[in-house]
């Protein structure tokens, strides 16, 4: 595993849900604050998106926009004026069919046609790449952008337009893959953050891929600094500076977090769980962990996360 792959995997629960939106004519539509991370992919004409407490974006064919945090929103055929924004239809209600969806109408607005969607994130532990995420990730088709991504969106489109054998599979991966290569894009084209500083260079990233490898493994200073080629005092500044915390601390964070992935995933005993992520003992497990997480992994396991990712899981 890598860094991001993990990040994504350790809050990721149930799959992700998608709607594909043809709509056009005049059109307002409202998502409200959600517990995960919202996704809008524009696969025909454009559209406007209006985040709370943030400043309108133009989407155009080919655009993908990703809220991590889950930002309450509205998407327009225009810019919208407070008063239309406060009267935007619920999405939901268009998604159940419960209101009609606005229809092409002569001189008023163009046709869009996008995928909307969710992924279900447990943020009771989040990694701190994740954390680090803005508010809106607006990702625009551009000749030189993220050959992935692209590939990604148009798979996806793909997938929506002709329903073929598999689908229930195939779609769920392909929102999962476009998860990834939105926050790998992220981290390739982000000038300020402090995580794609860390992953850009050559010896906190050896650090990382190491830990992230092999968490249970014996590591100490000297052997990591030994597998990031190279001394003890120059991978503990460098890391240290680049991740926030020390080498060291941060796999001791790393193996807690995933000790409560795999509570909350898989059925597997504690002495299990205890010997994947590097702990010589249940009772060091149980000790560590409910110093982090302030109860102990039985608990946690039995706790109201574990119910909602169990009904997500099955929906």
């Amino acid at each position: 595993m890598d860094v991001v792959s993990d990040a994504i995997s350790a809050v990721r629960v149930g799959r992700p849900s998608s709607e594909r939106v043809r709509v056009g004519g005049r059109w307002c539509a409202r998502f409200d604050p959600y517990d995960g991370a919202g996704f809008h992919v524009v696969l025909r004409g454009g559209c406007w998106l209006l985040p709370d407490g943030g400043e309108p974006v133009v989407l155009g064919a080919g655009d993908a926009v990703l809220l991590p945090h889950g930002t309450g929103h509205v998407i327009a055929d225009a810019p919208a004026d407070a008063a239309t924004v406060a009267r935007a239809v619920p999405f939901d209600r268009w998604a159940d069919g419960s209101l009609p969806r606005p229809t092409r109408t002569a001189g008023h607005g163009r046709e869009v046609e996008m995928v909307c969607g969710k992924y279900r994130l447990d943020r009771s532990h989040v990694h701190p790449l994740l954390a680090e995420l803005p508010p809106l990730v607006h990702l625009p088709a551009r000749a030189d952008g993220d050959p992935g991504l692209r590939g990604a969106i148009a798979l996806l489109a793909g997938e929506l337009e002709e329903q073929r054998p598999g689908a229930s599979l195939a779609l769920p991966s392909l929102l999962d893959l476009l998860f990834v290569y939105m926050v790998r894009s992220w981290t390739a084209e982000s000038t300020d953050g402090t995580w794609p500083a860390a992953l850009g260079d050559r010896v906190a990233a050896a650090a990382l891929r190491a830990l992230h490898a092999d968490p249970a493994a014996p590591w100490t200073v000297d052997r990591l600094a030994a597998a990031a080629g190279v001394s003890r005092p120059t991978l503990a500044r460098r890391f240290t500076a680049l991740v926030g915390r020390p080498p060291m601390a941060y796999l001791a964070w790393w193996r807690l977090t995933r000790a409560a992935a795999l509570l909350r995933d898989t059925g597997d005993p504690l002495a299990a769980v205890a010997r994947r992520v590097g702990y010589g003992s249940p009772y060091a497990l149980s000790h560590a962990f409910r110093r982090e997480f302030g109860m102990t992994p039985g608990r946690y396991r039995a706790g109201p996360g574990v119910s909602s990712w169990a009904s997500a899981s099955g929906s």
